[in-house]
C-alpha cells in the first residue's frame, strides 16, 4: 500500500506544486473539482488489490463514463501523471508512460498490431493527438496539439503536424510544470 500512496502523493504534487499529507489529499480528492486527479487516484488505487479495490474499481468505472476517460487498470504509469483537462483520453492497456508525463484532452493511444506505444520521461502531449502503434516516445519531449505521431520521436525534441515531424530542439519540454522527483 505504500507504493500506492507514494503514486497518489506524486500525483498530487503534479497537480498543486506542493507535497501533501493524506489529509490534504483526501480534501483535495473531496473537494476538488479536478476530474484529472480524482480519475488519476481511483486508478492507482487500482494497481493492487488492497480493502478500497471495490470502490475503486465502481470509482474508476463511474468517472470513465462521466469524463470519457479509458486508461485500462494494467497500463504502466510511473509518478506524477497529470491529465490536463481529465476529459476524452483513450489509452490502450499495453502502452507504458514514464514519470511526469502531461495529458491533455482529446488524446488516443492505440494499436491495430498489439504493439502499443512507450512514452518516456517529463514528456507533454497537448490536445488532439493521436499516437499510433509501437512508437517510442523519448525522454523531455514535447507533441504539439492536433499530431498524429506515427514514428518514434527522440528524445529532447518538440514534434507537430500530421504525421508529426521535429520541429525543433530547442526548449522541449517547457510545457510540464511541477516535476515529482522521488530524491
Amino acid at each position: 500500500m505504500k507504493d500506492i500512496y507514494k503514486l497518489i502523493q506524486s500525483d498530487y504534487y503534479r497537480y498543486k506544486g506542493r507535497n501533501g499529507n493524506f489529509i490534504q489529499i483526501v480534501f483535495y480528492l473531496l473537494f476538488s473539482s479536478n476530474s484529472g486527479f480524482k480519475y488519476c487516484f481511483w486508478l492507482r488505487l487500482l494497481n493492487k488489490k488492497n480493502l478500497l479495490f471495490p470502490l475503486a474499481l465502481l470509482m474508476h468505472r463511474h468517472l470513465g463514463i462521466k469524463y470519457c476517460i479509458d486508461i485500462p487498470r494494467n497500463t504502466k504509469i510511473g509518478y506524477g501523471l497529470y491529465l490536463g483537462h481529465g476529459k476524452c483520453i483513450i489509452i490502450n492497456g499495453g502502452t507504458t508512460i514514464g514519470n511526469n508525463v502531461n495529458l491533455s484532452q482529446f488524446l488516443n493511444i492505440g494499436t491495430n498490431q498489439g504493439t502499443p506505444a512507450t512514452i518516456g520521461d517529463n514528456v507533454y502531449i497537448g490536445p488532439h493527438v493521436c499516437i499510433v502503434e509501437d512508437v517510442h516516445i523519448g525522454d523531455n519531449s514535447t507533441i504539439g496539439a492536433g499530431a498524429v505521431v506515427v514514428k518514434d520521436v527522440p528524445c529532447d525534441s518538440t514534434v507537430a503536424g500530421v504525421p508529426a515531424k521535429i520541429l525543433s530542439y530547442n526548449n522541449p519540454g517547457r510545457f510540464i510544470g511541477n516535476r515529482f522527483s522521488l530524491k
